[in-house]
């Protein structure tokens, strides 16, 4: 590839194959890749025999985001953390809201690198209280990337958060995880047919394992479903997902239900309807039905299903309108206000003399 810029490293995890290849190991995918080419995600090439990602501290998107944009609802609420991607994703949905960075493959003449010194620092200076990578597929395309920053930034106080796919090895998330991520935000798209027609193939047992090891080893997990009418809508798919998060990651386990909006390639699918507000209310219905504390609506801003209320008396606890925090009734000791219920939120909002200033 000629000169290597800051942003080629060699890669982890991956070994060398037989006939000569090399196989990635960050993702399931597990590419065999020939040398002089790249994987599937684009971001990692074999360069002479050795696997390079070409991704490191390449930045293609940076903004100090509410952490309730991810969306994180029970995680240091009201607070904002410096949020970066790159290029590429392990997955390349075919209705990507993110089509822009996501599908294009990185290109390392005309990066943008932001050192791992330079990216905690900045993150201080903009008044972030944590990192989050997201936007396109870091677990996959900025791995390497990751681990440096979250070191850095647990050191120094900050959270570290991945808006991901789940869909890495459990190798990558064991490093995520000892490197100071404490927390993830994982899209479980729809069942194994959905994966299979608009996900290139993807298995969705994948999602659920790295879900439920996330738990087990401490982390703070939010699943969050976009809702697509006419594919991953019906009452099956919709009851299959609520299930498997109540019995296998927990009643608490928050679950977001969120609108979808046709982007990229949806409509050569199929996929051309907005979501009904009435369908991601039937959704959140059926889930606390079933059982699910803490069941969320997204991207219909100023929606009560917004907010979040005491599962033992009803109470509104946390009022929300978008991304914006404008009310927050916990007790010091994160305990429901009126029947004493400890509510599994991690952090409390940064003092804002306004945030209780909203009529209940």
């Amino acid at each position: 590839m000629g000169e290597q810029g800051p942003t080629i490293r060699e890669a982890l995890f991956y070994v060398r194959g037989d006939d000569g290849s090399l196989v990635c190991g960050i993702c399931e995918r597990r590419c065999r890749i020939l040398d002089g080419h790249r994987g599937f995600c684009g971001s990692r090439m074999n360069i002479g025999g050795r696997l390079y990602t070409l991704t490191y501290g390449d930045i293609s998107s940076l903004s100090l985001n509410p952490i309730e944009k991810k969306p994180m609802f029970h995680y240091w609420p009201g607070s904002k953390a410096l949020s970066a991607g790159s290029w590429g994703c392990n997955l390349r949905c075919v209705y990507c809201q993110n089509h822009s960075i996501s599908m294009v493959s990185a290109d390392p003449k005309s990066a943008s690198y932001i050192s791992p010194e330079r990216f905690v620092d900045l993150a201080f200076k903009m008044g972030g209280l944590g990192i989050s990578f997201t936007f396109n597929e870091a677990s996959c395309t900025l791995l390497e990337y990751a681990l440096d920053c979250f070191a850095l930034a647990s050191r120094r106080g900050l959270y570290c958060n991945l808006n991901t796919n789940g869909y890495m090895t459990p190798e990558a998330l064991g490093a995520l995880h000892k490197a100071g991520l404490d927390s993830m935000c994982i899209d479980i798209k729809g069942d194994e047919d959905f994966y299979r027609r608009f996900c290139n193939g993807a298995d969705v047992e994948v999602v659920w394992r790295n879900s439920r090891k996330a738990k087990r080893i401490g982390m703070h997990v939010e699943m969050v479903n976009l809702v697509i009418p006419g594919a991953n809508d019906d009452d099956d798919c919709l009851g299959w997902i609520i299930k498997r998060v109540r019995d296998e990651l927990g009643r608490d386990t928050p679950l977001h239900f969120t609108r979808f909006y046709p982007a990229y390639k949806a409509w050569m699918y199929g996929l051309t309807k907005v979501t009904p507000v009435e369908r991601l209310e039937e959704a959140r219905s059926i889930a606390l039905d079933e059982g699910l504390e803490y069941v969320y609506i997204g991207n219909v801003p100023g929606h009560p299903g917004e907010n979040t209320y005491c599962p033992g008396c009803g109470e509104l606890l946390i009022r929300r309108y978008g991304f914006d925090v404008t009310k927050y009734r916990l007790n010091s000791d994160g305990r429901c206000p009126r029947c004493d219920r400890r509510i599994p939120i991690i952090g409390r909002p940064p003092a804002r003399k306004d945030l209780n200033a909203h009529k209940a």
